[in-house]
């Protein structure tokens, strides 16, 4: 794949994944990784510590847009962004520990809990 031709397709996810990030709430990580480690070759550490790094200016834009048309809690939200700057730290280091091909595997079985967890929990909401 040629330069310009992965720079197109970067830019254009990450436009994607902003949206899905403000429309759905996630910090884009779940669409990102995969997307890093699969289209673009990147190493699994590599396409995590990536992902981490775009969460922050997302989700800053994301909860003020939000905040501005009066919805969430910003004090809240700083409070857990504290909290979870620590657990990322630890995380992090964590992840260090993990060759790379444990890690991809731990972000898969994670992916598919997530993805188990919003399944059940439509299928619970549309028989209510």
């Amino acid at each position: 794949m040629s330069f310009a031709i992965l720079l197109a397709a970067l830019v254009a996810f990450g436009a994607v994944t902003g949206v899905a990030a403000g429309v759905l709430g996630v910090g884009g990580g779940i669409l990102m990784v995969p997307f890093l480690t699969l289209v673009a070759g990147m190493p699994q550490h590599a396409a995590e510590a990536t992902s981490l790094l775009v969460v922050l200016p997302t989700a800053i834009v994301a909860s003020l847009v939000l905040h501005r048309r009066g919805v969430g809690d910003l004090g809240l939200a700083l409070r857990f962004g504290v909290i979870g700057a620590a657990g990322a730290a630890g995380g992090a280091l964590l992840a260090l520990e993990l060759p790379g091909r444990s890690l991809r595997v731990v972000f898969a079985v994670f992916l598919a809990l997530v993805g188990l967890r919003l399944i059940h929990d439509g299928l619970q909401t549309e028989r209510t």
